[in-house]
């Protein structure tokens, strides 16, 4: 569902910069991904679940246990089908700072990398200092030129469609009790995306946003974060 509560200079700023990134032709040397986050409730089974058997779909007890909440990341990057999860205990700074260094060193060849994120106070340079020093981290920060989503904007985020995409496939309507059995199905799962190397078709342009929301060509000149 999409949520445009006032469409104004930001709002068409930050659309108009996100829409033109994804309008570019593949360049391997920039790379786009889109980066976002998924809450995961951990529950485990009080009594087993009864397996298949010829005439009878498996079944599972109504009954479980709450196991707490962990987190994944999921970047993707949707022209090249390469996929990036990562199962974590919590979305903290402290777990954010890891995953952008390891975007970093999956594209050593790359001159900038285009991230798209939301406006989640975790996606900031402060993050990667704070974990990695002012050095490391402002140098790893460099490495990417990010494109924030407008508020109510999550939509323009294809990452949204990849937490969709997994949430559907890998987890499904399973119980899964603890991070570290999260972790192996993440795991799991981002290995076949990768090996099918499954892409995104993005089909929402400057063009028709223009037309769909009732303004005309926008012209400004980005900054850089």
């Amino acid at each position: 569902m999409w949520s445009v509560p006032e469409l104004n200079e930001e709002y068409i700023a930050r659309m108009e910069d996100i829409l033109e990134t994804y309008e570019k032709p593949y360049d391997p040397k920039q790379p786009v991904i889109c980066l976002d986050e998924k809450s995961v409730t951990l529950h485990a089974d009080v009594r087993p679940p009864s397996p298949a058997v010829p005439g009878r779909e498996a079944r599972q007890d109504s009954e479980y246990e709450r196991c707490g909440t962990a987190n994944v990341f999921c970047a993707v990057e949707p022209q090249a089908g390469r996929h990036f999860t990562f199962a974590t205990p919590d979305r903290s700074a402290a777990e954010f700072a890891p995953v952008a260094c390891h975007l970093v060193q999956k594209y050593p060849e790359a001159t900038t990398i285009h991230l798209v994120v939301d406006n989640l106070n975790i996606h900031r340079r402060k993050s990667l200092t704070d974990y990695y020093g002012e050095t490391a981290g402002n140098r790893i920060w460099d490495r990417f030129t990010v494109h924030y989503t407008p508020t109510h904007g999550s939509w323009l985020n294809q990452a949204e469609i990849e937490i969709s995409l997994f949430a559907r496939q890998c987890l499904g309507k399973r119980r899964i009790p603890d991070l570290k059995t999260l972790q192996a199905e993440t795991r799991a799962w981002n290995r076949r995306m990768n090996r099918h190397k499954v892409r995104i078709k993005w089909r929402f342009d400057r063009k028709t946003a223009r037309h769909k929301f009732g303004y005309k060509k926008y012209h400004s000149k980005r900054s850089r974060n």
